[in-house]
């Protein structure tokens, strides 16, 4: 070692130990700490290890929990069983209550702190982990306790000769019409065990809970209690979908290799995974008046709840994530919006987390080949077609002769009033919250039938003729590898889908061209207010944006020739996105302002709004309005949304993209104030939830409705303070991206940053009072690196190498 090496590296040491330090404490100021106990078990402190995770409420007497996991499904699309609104559910494994025998979480008060740097959870005396390689909850508890572990769901039912047999297995067995859910009771050497069974027709999901070691019994028909001394106290938890698989056995292992590492080290893995986590980027943020460190406050604790939500098989759900406490109620049930969950993920792509993306890309990869049966069967296309809404396996297949009948009635080729005694037959018992049957509005019992009410727009609902969920999903895979340029994943993971949602427009009966030698769109929804539109700015937007990417994919990777000439005149011929200069154009009557996105054009068969939804935002989305003409039209279509201009009283409601918008077209101010508008939750949302659907105590809201909890806010509010920071959008789909710094940045605010970009590069910067003080780019992929000099407006390009990093500076 040289003389400069041996001195350079205790000063290395010591720069290291002051960085942490700094990100410990920027990272421990979204730390929740409470000092009494909550009103409601919905305001308990999250933990989770992405795959399991429960709130933490007490009681005098006892620490609470209900444990829940992505991958347990009561029922998949093939289910005939749950036609009832928000009955169907998921997740819920089993409650746990920790009961230390006398009164240690008093009403008066005590301490409880979530540290989201180290990933630990404290209540008083008690200390809590999810371990990130078992899935496994470890307790360390200063005295005795009993634990209780029961059964979510209870019946009283005659079961002929088999429910003697369930007695004395310890297994009560509830039925909903076709379906079964068993939860059994079993004591397995020093650990007690709940396991769940669903069964409906081929379909199986298996569960089990096992917590030790100590002393375990049976208490009672529905709960297990375990004795345990001083020390730790471990929950593991297990899913399938493998019938002949023993469950208890996957849960007690998880148990045991845990046991066997013992709480320290079990703590110091969990401690060691979490400062990883926050390495990969962070935003410190501060000002005046306090609001922009709030903002960095909320967007990492966002980051907290995705990393324990979503390392699992699938998305969490976004009503409820990981954090039911109510048993098996769960407000819009079991299955999968993607406008919804668009809120959780689209931040995490510049936030430097990719691999908290993977459940949603393993969900949709997952369906799809169910995704190209329901292209042929229910619209005649070809490609891909994925419902906005769906269960976690895609949409079922059908019988032949419902699904011709369906797609004679969807398309509008056949009256609505002449379906068949056998298509309504089948469409009684199946679930209106799907994208194939949601021209259901509800139903109700009458004399011993369940009878269904029709939305009253014949085949149309507000999901049934929605596409560009298919587009936006697909463009999400494109996106992933423009933030790694892993062409080798483009290849194999995002290829087919980008070429299934492409070719799934193109294909599309009710796209056709028109006398102007434009390809138009007809009869189709704008999100879930408009009906029966013709070219609606959500699919003419996932056209020109799927349909760029999936031409840039296969020049990349070299294939599909000949479909690449059809692409190309395609995107070639497409009609523009619609505006308010059209005669033709949904818009009122006696409007006259400036030209503006619009959401469709006439005929409409239910027209409602004016502007692009403001949940949805498509052109931005597909990034169609970077650059050029539209970029004009889109600064003015923002404009005329919000009618009372921003300032400090601007509200923005939970789902809205407004202030993503705002980042994208640069307008410094209305970041400024849209960004803490919407993390506060200003005017709450629905006035029959807890609070109004008001924020919470841990920093969630109701706002979907009963154990619904949700942070879809905080996502969106992530995403337009990241895009504020870096924008790297191209210029137009499927086209080069180009690093920009600041460019919606307000001068109130001073900030220090690390974040992804598009083209494979990871960027640290900081800015103090409007003036940029530092920039370094690392190269993650070796591409060449396109960057718009902050101080001079310069584009600037760089030749990189895999790991090298550049400094940028000041002229």
């Amino acid at each position: 070692m040289t003389r400069r090496n041996f001195l350079a590296a205790p000063v290395a040491a010591a720069l290291a130990q002051s960085t942490d330090d700094d990100l410990r404490t920027l990272i421990s100021d979204a730390d929740l700490v409470y000092t009494k106990p909550v009103p409601r078990s919905e305001e308990g402190m999250p933990v989770g290890n992405g795959r399991m995770g429960s709130l933490v409420w007490t009681t005098p007497e006892s620490l609470r929990f209900q444990i829940n996991r992505v991958d347990v499904y009561a029922n998949n699309s093939s289910t005939n069983s749950f036609f009832e609104r928000h009955n169907d559910y998921c997740g819920g494994c089993g409650f746990v209550d920790i009961d230390f025998g006398k009164e240690v979480f008093p009403e008066s008060g005590f301490a409880q702190r979530l540290n989201v740097y180290d990933g630990v959870l404290t209540v008083a005396g008690a200390e809590m982990i999810a371990c990130p390689a078992q899935d496994v909850i470890a307790i360390q508890v200063p005295a005795p306790v009993k634990v209780n572990l029961r059964m979510l769901r209870a019946e009283s039912k005659y079961y002929g000769g088999k429910l003697e047999e369930m007695v004395r297995d310890h297994v009560v067995t509830v039925q909903t019409r076709n379906h079964t859910a068993a939860s059994r009771l079993e004591v397995r050497g020093d650990c007690i065990v709940l396991t769940q069974e669903f069964r409906e027709g081929d379909y199986c999901c298996k569960s089990a809970v096992a917590i030790g070691k100590g002393k375990g019994r049976i208490l009672n028909e529905t709960e297990l209690r375990l004795e345990a001394q001083p020390g730790t106290v471990l929950i593991a938890s297990a899913a399938t979908f493998d019938p002949k698989e023993d469950i208890a056995a996957i849960a007690l292992r998880q148990l045991e290799a845990a046991s066997s590492k013992g709480y320290p080290a079990l703590r110091q893995e969990t401690m060691a995974w979490w400062h990883d986590f926050w390495s990969r980027g962070y935003v410190a943020l501060s000002s005046a008046d306090g609001v922009a460190r709030n903002v960095a406050r909320n967007y990492h604790y966002f980051l907290y709840l995705m990393a324990a939500a979503s390392r699992g098989k699938f998305p969490p759900k976004f009503n409820g994530m990981l954090w039911n406490t109510g048993g098996d109620l769960r407000t819009w049930g079991a299955q999968h919006w993607y406008a919804n969950t668009s809120c959780y993920y689209e931040a995490l792509f510049a936030a430097n987390r990719l691999e908290l993306l993977d459940p949603l890309f393993a969900m949709y990869s997952g369906m799809f080949d169910a995704s190209a049966v329901a292209a042929r069967q229910q619209w005649g296309s070809q490609g891909i077609y994925i419902g906005e809404t769906s269960y976690f396996n895609g949409l079922e297949k059908m019988p032949d002769e419902i699904a011709e009948e369906m797609q004679s009635l969807y398309l509008l080729r056949k009256p609505w009033e002449q379906r068949s005694g056998r298509f309504k037959e089948y469409a009684a018992n199946k679930h209106p919250h799907s994208s194939r049957w949601n021209w259901i509005q509800a139903g109700e019992w009458k004399d011993g039938r369940y009878v269904i009410t029709e939305r009253g727009f014949g085949p149309y609902g507000a999901v049934n003729h929605i596409f560009g969920s298919t587009a936006k999903i697909a463009y999400y895979y494109w996106r992933r590898f423009e933030f790694t340029q892993d062409v080798d994943w483009l290849r194999t993971r995002a290829y087919p889908m980008i070429r299934g949602a492409a070719e799934f427009y193109r294909n599309y009966p009710n796209v056709s061209k028109g006398a102007d030698g434009k390809y138009h769109i007809h009869h189709v929804n704008s999100n879930e207010s408009v009906y029966g539109a013709r070219d609606t700015d959500e699919d003419l937007s996932a056209m020109h944006g799927i349909t760029a990417a999936a031409l840039r994919a296969a020049q990349i990777l070299q294939v599909d020739v000949e479909l690449q000439s059809k692409w190309r005149e395609f995107l070639d011929d497409l009609a523009p996105l619609s505006t308010s200069d059209n005669p033709e154009a949904l818009k009122p009557d006696n409007y006259t302002g400036p030209r503006v996105f619009v959401r469709g054009l006439k005929p409409a068969v239910k027209p409602g709004g004016f502007t692009p939804d403001g949940n949805s935002l498509p052109m931005f989305l597909f990034d169609l309005c970077n650059s050029g003409p539209n970029r004009e039209i889109a600064h003015a279509t923002f404009n005329a949304s919000l009618r009372n201009g921003v300032g400090p009283r601007t509200t923005v409601p939970v789902l809205s993209k407004m202030a993503i918008a705002a980042a994208q077209l640069g307008s410094a101010d209305a970041v400024r104030y849209m960004i803490p508008a919407q993390i506060e939750a200003r005017v709450p949302e629905r006035a029959t939830a807890y609070k109004g659907g008001a924020v919470l105590a841990n920093r969630m809201t109701l706002r979907e409705g009963p154990q619904a909890l949700d942070a879809q806010r905080l996502g969106r509010a992530a995403e337009a303070l990241q895009t504020a920071l870096v924008n790297s959008a191209p210029p137009a789909p499927g086209e080069d991206s180009t690093i920009e710094l600041f460019t919606a940045w307000p001068k109130e605010w001073d900030a220090r940053f690390k974040l992804g970009a598009r083209g494979g590069f990871v960027v640290t910067a900081s800015i103090r009072a409007g003036r940029v003080e530092t920039v370094e780019l690392e190269s993650l992929a070796g591409a060449e690196c396109r960057v718009r000099n902050p101080w001079t407006g310069e584009l600037q390009r760089y030749p990189t190498r895999k790991g090298q990093k550049i400094t940028l500076r000041k002229a």
